[in-house]
């Protein structure tokens, strides 16, 4: 078995700076541009400008922070708010363990695992799923901290430019500019489709979305749609595969 080589102080800076630079081609300012409208929202809703930046720090969730505020605009107990931010981000349960073990070495802290949990957000995902493939895998972790630090900052800066711009916005572009995120997930994960079973998830979740939404709904439909639509493709997927292995 092969041992893993131990990076320098040095080599570790430099891969977290490539993190950064990574980041700052595009998905950075994509998700901050997103969760603009998420500061109008806390301006609207009586809070100050520093809470929609913490919220950015500490739930880093689009959807989630939007029902923190909406929630709180509506006068909903605390705890109803409390449990329906935590059921909303139950979907990111899947994204960690399927990231986390690919940034894991045989030396890594319990504690840097739980760290690089709280960063795993759509786009991070999405991106370190596409990325850290290629990347050797003592890179990965220092990698991964520069772009998803990246990530959260720009984002947590541009949360609190929109505490102060989106009240000016006309009411329908406030909404294009929230519309934005679900829509560079979307793309980026067709341009991350290679195989057949890829293009079946994506097929399964664009089909199922609506039903679970309806039938489902209270923060647990995406992972219905995640047991559901994945079980299905996995199944089409094997199904592919035995019809091309036929003589």
């Amino acid at each position: 078995m092969s041992q893993i080589v131990e990076l320098t102080p040095a080599d570790r800076r430099r891969w977290f700076m490539e993190g950064v630079r990574q980041a700052f081609t595009g998905p950075a300012y994509f998700v901050a541009v997103a969760l603009i409208g998420v500061g109008g929202l806390a301006r609207a809703a009586g809070f100050p400008a520093g809470v929609a930046v913490l919220s950015t720090l500490l739930i880093w969730a689009g959807p989630a922070q939007l029902l923190f505020f909406g929630a709180a605009a509506a006068k909903t107990s605390w705890l109803a708010v409390a449990v329906s931010v935590s059921l909303s981000s139950i979907r990111f349960l899947p994204m960690c363990l399927s990231v986390l073990p690919m940034l894991r070495t045989p030396g890594t802290r319990r504690s840097t695992l739980w760290l690089a949990a709280h960063f795993v957000a759509v786009t991070v995902w999405v991106e370190s799923l596409r990325r850290l493939p290629d990347i050797d895998r003592p890179a990965r972790m220092p990698f991964f901290f520069g772009f998803a630090l990246a990530c959260i900052l720009t984002t947590s800066l541009f949360t609190g430019v929109g505490y102060f711009l989106v009240a000016a916005l006309p009411p329908a572009l406030a909404v294009g500019v929230l519309f934005l995120s679900p829509v560079y997930f979307l793309a980026t994960l067709i341009r991350g489709a290679r195989a057949p079973v890829d293009w079946f998830a994506l097929t399964a979740g664009l089909v199922l979305a609506p039903v679970t939404e309806a039938f489902v709904g209270g923060g647990l439909d995406l992972m219905a749609l995640g047991l559901v639509g994945g079980t299905a493709a996995y199944l089409a997927g094997r199904w592919h595969e035995a019809r091309r292995a036929e003589p």
